[in-house]
């Protein structure tokens, strides 16, 4: 099957998931992409700017069976504007994020014409997907509340119809190299990587550090992740606060750094307060690491831990001192036992490894074949009713 894959905005999680897809299935892809720059200007022209580019591309001779496109495409507006032969093909549309639930730091700045775009996109596509159940659920149910801020003509039944065409399909991820027997000596080695952005709730992590730190509890950390124009301040008081704790800081352009930096992990936190799916976490678990997560948002479903003792383990309040306390017994049970994980060890790792691309590309590859085959067959369907 021929995929054209439209991305405006190629970077982070979305350029992974389209590289690692691509790389691992067995279908012909056309990528087209836009640099990952001013998100809003990308959402605002990428349909104008993608016609264009397809209706070029047609002309020479291209096609397509399916095209397959991000939240950050207005998929509607591209096929309006898109040759007809590729406004036929059925359309499947990837939620990674969405601009209703999207957090932002003060509600009176949030533009509604995004997640407007959001859910007509939806209403266009012929299937949507979304990388987790609390990533799909929460976005039905924002949007009457959402729409209810319109003064009139609210599309309230667009809900059922997002619904009817909605499935799960999370996200593959690159998987490190299983990790060698033994351990490195020193404390416990704890890793957060996250964007340094304010949803990821760093302040809360740090704030369980210095709790160790006053314990007199040993450990060692590594802080990555993307950075932007605007960071948190938090991590500047920190970077000078924990610098004799400190053994890799900020973002790390080579995957082999970070895939290093994984391998010598004993403990990934995340404090996420936005996260709709957690693909550090899942790395982190594949290569080894203890997750040790808010008890929140899409994390529960990462795991797939059903015993209350499992969930216990791994899954904190959201609270610095619980936090603290939870990278405490860890600590004490390194250094008693020379190991952080209980029973729990098999039961995350095979829960995590369902997401290595190897697996899980032929699932998704799967999924979309399943598209054509039920665009195909509506097809037949319509046809037949036609005089």
């Amino acid at each position: 099957m021929k995929v054209l894959a439209l991305e405006p905005y190629h970077g982070g999680s979305h350029e992974s998931f389209l590289e690692g897809w691509r790389a691992h299935s067995r279908h012909d892809w056309t990528l087209l992409t836009l640099p990952p720059y001013k998100w809003k200007w990308r959402m605002r022209h990428a349909a104008v700017t993608f016609a264009s580019e397809v209706r070029r591309r047609v002309s020479g001779g291209e096609s397509w069976d399916l095209v397959f496109c991000s939240d950050m495409l207005n998929l509607a507006e591209f096929r309006g504007l898109a040759s007809a032969s590729v406004t036929r093909v059925p359309s499947v549309l990837y939620f990674h994020e969405n601009q209703i639930n999207y957090p932002v730091q003060v509600e009176k700045e949030r533009d509604f014409q995004f997640g407007l775009t959001n859910i007509i996109s939806a209403i266009a596509a012929d299937r949507v997907w979304f990388n987790s159940e609390f990533h799909r659920d929460s976005f039905l149910e924002s949007i009457p509340p959402f729409l209810n801020k319109m003064p009139d003509y609210r599309p309230l039944e667009a809900v059922e119809i997002i619904r009817s065409r909605s499935e799960v399909c999370q996200p593959g991820v690159s998987c490190a190299p299983v990790r060698r027997s033994g351990r490195s000596p020193g404390p416990l080695r704890i890793l957060w990587a996250a964007r340094w952005e304010f949803d990821k709730d760093p302040e809360t992590f740090f704030e369980a550090l210095a709790l160790l730190k006053e314990a007199g509890v040993p450990f060692r950390i590594s802080v990555l992740g993307q950075k932007f124009r605007e960071t948190p301040p938090v991590f500047e008081r920190a970077r000078a606060e924990f610098e004799n704790q400190t053994e890799a800081w900020g973002f790390q352009s080579q995957r082999a750094d970070y895939q290093r930096t994984l391998m010598l992990t004993d403990v990934f936190v995340s404090t996420a307060i936005h996260e709709f799916f957690g693909i550090s976490a899942v790395e982190a678990t594949v290569a080894g690491a203890y997750p040790l997560l808010p008890r929140r948002l899409a994390y529960p479903e990462l795991l797939k831990l059903r015993s209350a003792g499992a969930m216990e383990s791994h899954y904190y309040d959201g609270s610095a001192p619980q936090l603290a306390a939870r990278l405490r017994q860890l600590a004490e049970r390194l250094e008693a036992s020379g190991e952080v994980w209980g029973q729990t060890r098999e039961a995350c790792t095979e829960a995590a490894r369902r997401f290595c691309w190897k697996p899980h590309a032929a699932f998704l590859d799967q999924r979309l074949e399943l598209c054509l085959d039920d665009a195909t067959r509506l097809d037949r369907v319509e046809g037949a009713g036609r005089l």
